[in-house]
């Protein structure tokens, strides 16, 4: 995978006088049946999340309140998002490092997820990452 897989996706947004309305449904919104939900919430300042990259699993990362920044690598160059709205989100496919921070102060992270949470899905060291990129060993983990 490479960075211009990923991608800002609008949502849509139904705007009303008492406040606005935006919905996500699998495999229209986003690229992926989503099987599971997280989100982050309550992040210290100059705390960041993330630091890894998934092997197999789909996100895609909204800021549902308040702005937060996504750093994604594709191991050749990286790349930063601020994400500050709730009606669009960042698509980030497998093998991308992603890192989080920048948290404003009462920002929510809501997070989709195309699969159920799989240790073994993780690559958590960023020098391994790096290193499965230069080696190839990520291609065939995509063929398999």
């Amino acid at each position: 995978m490479n960075l211009s897989q990923c991608k800002i996706i609008d949502l849509p947004k139904v705007t009303d006088r008492r406040g606005n309305l935006s919905f996500i449904e699998g495999n229209k919104q986003v690229p992926f049946e989503i099987k599971r939900v997280y989100y982050l919430y309550d992040v210290p300042g100059g705390e960041s999340r993330g630091g890894h990259a998934h092997k197999s699993l789909q996100q895609f990362i909204i800021a549902a309140s308040g702005s937060f920044d996504v750093i994604l690598d594709d191991g050749f160059q990286r790349k930063s998002y601020q994400l500050n709205r709730p009606y669009y989100g960042l698509y980030v496919p497998p093998l991308i490092w992603r890192e989080l921070n920048n948290f404003s102060s009462g920002s929510f992270c809501l997070v989709l997820v195309s699969d159920l949470f799989d240790e073994n899905d993780y690559i958590r060291d960023y020098e391994t990452f790096k290193e499965m990129v230069k080696k190839g060993e990520l291609r065939n983990i995509i063929k398999n």
